[in-house]
Formats: structure tokens, C-alpha cells, sequence
């Protein structure tokens, strides 16, 4: 079992940024994929991006690369989503998820936070 928990959500003007991170307890934090995920209300949730347990390997949506950076500090437990530059319809409830294995399905990640919402105004 992996335990995590966002935290860093709120309320941001379009072209600011805000940090979110991902704080992970119970079984090796560091054996893990970490994928962000977000959900709009209505719309189903998206992938924004992965990282590999070593780091070595980070993939991004196209709607948020050049934008978005994810990072992770296994010695710490935790994984970070970096978000600049935001838009308005960047707005959604953001997850960290876990999983053994390389994925950008959402419906392949056993380990959930419970979410942090992001709003961005115009």
C-alpha cells in the first residue's frame, strides 16, 4: 500500500503559478511511478504527466509541456508538480497517483491522493 497526499491547490490569476506536492507514505516510495492527473467538473480525468522512480524518465501532456515540470525526491517521499504560466482552463482538481509500473492510463494506478483543487481566474 502507498498512502499520498496532495497539498498546494488554490486560487491563482491566469500567468501565475503554483506548486503542488505529493507526500507518500507506506510501502518503497522510490519503486514507484508517480502520475499527476487532473479532472475538470464534467470532463473525465486527463493525464498531465509521469515520472519515473529514478527521475530519469518524465513525460507531459502536450496541453501543459513547456508549462508543467514534475519532480520527485525519493529521499523525502515526495513528488512535485511545478505549474506555471496558467490558464484558465488549467482549472481542475489535481491528483498524484502510484503505480510499479510505467502508465499514463489513469485506470492502471492502484494509489491515489484525494486531490487539491486549482482554480485559475482570467
Amino acid at each position: 500500500q502507498v498512502q499520498l497526499v496532495e497539498s498546494g491547490g488554490g486560487l491563482v490569476q491566469a500567468g501565475g503559478s503554483l506548486r503542488l506536492s505529493c507526500a507518500a507514505s507506506g510501502r518503497a516510495f522510490s519503486s514507484h511511478v508517480m502520475g499527476w492527473f487532473r479532472q475538470a467538473p464534467g470532463k473525465e480525468r486527463e493525464f498531465v504527466g509521469s515520472i519515473s522512480w529514478s527521475g530519469g524518465r518524465i513525460t507531459y501532456a502536450d496541453s501543459v509541456k513547456g508549462r508543467f515540470t514534475i519532480s520527485r525526491d525519493n529521499g523525502k517521499n515526495m513528488a512535485y508538480l511545478q505549474m506555471n504560466s496558467l490558464k484558465p482552463e488549467d482549472t481542475a482538481v489535481y491528483y498524484c497517483a502510484a503505480r510499479g509500473s510505467w502508465s499514463m492510463d489513469p485506470s492502471q494506478y492502484p494509489y491515489w491522493g484525494q486531490g487539491t483543487q486549482v482554480t485559475v481566474s482570467s
